[in-house]
């Protein structure tokens, strides 16, 4: 059985030497030394100024709302995971959805103005398959009507935009390191900021609020991470480097393979001065009905590609606002995640190319 992704597992004995030490110390959470480390690590690896390991990547969204004190309105992109959404209302604010860019799939931000308005306070926007959003023209927008700017990256890590880390646009950037990521800790996620003062509010935000046992600076919410996990997020962290190789070589195979099998499919495109971390592979389809009948030919050899994303975020239930988006509706219905992880053989990509020629076909 293929499934879209695969966790990496590295070596079973360096993962058990931490436990080792875990067990040798009897500290198994609350800012132990190897959430420490995973800490200092990534932040180097980053390229940012202030990391926090969170124990998932939706509390991370959750805390980065509640850290910039966000009211009112959000305006945030349909297309993405369900977590961007939900955390918003969540926190008691309300999305706002304008359309996405048909080239990227990330937030169109020509549609941005025109649906800010006195309630406005922030733009939540995703990078989509890690692909990055046009920050630039964010940014200039957030100045000129002074709103503030979360980036949900939970596909981009790793990704540089201009010889920098995307992480470093906006005034928050959010991960996921769920065990279906690219780099993962089975399960949790990142803030990212290069703002002191944010910093200084995550720190005692994601600990129950807590200045000392006795004292507490403010509201707070439990968004610790385990010594465990971060053991995980250690062990895969060497192995980074062969990961996104492997990943490169088989979405270079994929589309190889593909043009060689005169399949001509539409693909997001990676923007200009982006160094990408080859986090998914997405296909787009004439239509719906050729999706379908492609999953279910996949399906049926035992394959199992993924509608990421499916629906567009403005029919989730709890919405009650009515939305015309052409395009992320229109992308949704048609866009099909292939399947993409470390020790997908060649041969099975070639197959999923094949058969899905074979069904195009007719």
């Amino acid at each position: 059985m293929i499934n879209v992704t695969k966790s990496f597992t590295p070596p079973l004995a360096e993962y058990v030497k931490y436990l080792e030490g875990i067990w040798d110390r009897v500290h198994f959470t609350n800012h132990g030394p190897l959430v420490n480390e995973l800490e200092e690590k990534l932040k180097e690896y980053l390229g940012v100024k202030h990391f926090f390991f969170i124990n998932n990547g939706t509390v991370a969204l959750q805390i980065a709302i509640k850290a910039l004190d966000l009211k009112g309105e959000i305006i945030t992109t349909p297309f993405s995971y369900v977590a961007t959404t939900s955390s918003i209302v969540w926190e008691n604010s309300i999305p706002v959805f304008v359309d996405i860019d048909p080239d990227s799939f990330t937030i169109n931000v020509k549609k941005i103005e025109a649906a800010i308005t006195p309630q406005t306070t922030a733009i939540l926007a995703t990078h989509v398959y890690g692909l990055p959003c046009n920050v630039e023209a964010i940014e200039a927008l957030a100045n000129k009507h002074t709103l503030r700017v979360i980036y949900d990256a939970a596909h981009a890590f790793g990704v540089d935009h201009k010889e920098k880390s995307l992480l470093n646009y906006g005034d928050i950037s959010t991960l996921s390191f769920h065990a279906t990521k690219l780099f993962h800790t089975v399960e949790g996620g990142g803030i990212t900021t290069n703002d002191e003062a944010l910093a200084h509010r995550i720190a005692y935000m994601r600990n129950f609020g807590h200045k000392g046992q006795e004292e507490f600076w403010g509201l707070g919410i439990n968004g610790k991470s385990s010594e465990l996990h971060a053991a995980m997020g250690l062990c895969v962290f060497p192995h980074l480097p062969n990961i996104i190789s492997r990943r490169k070589h088989l979405c270079e195979l994929y589309d190889g393979h593909f043009k060689r099998l005169g399949v001509n499919l539409q693909r997001p495109v990676i923007p200009a001065g982006t160094t990408y971390n080859y986090a998914y592979y997405p296909i787009v389809f004439k239509d719906e009905k050729q999706l379908i009948s492609v999953r279910d030919s996949l399906n049926a050899n035992y394959i199992y590609p993924r509608r990421y994303f499916y629906p567009s975020l403005h029919h989730l239930p709890y919405i009650g606002k009515e939305y015309s988006l052409e395009i992320s509706e229109s992308v949704s219905k048609r866009v099909l995640c292939l399947p993409l992880y470390h020790d997908l053989p060649d041969e099975i990509v070639k197959r999923i190319c094949s058969i899905t020629a074979d069904v195009l076909k007719y």
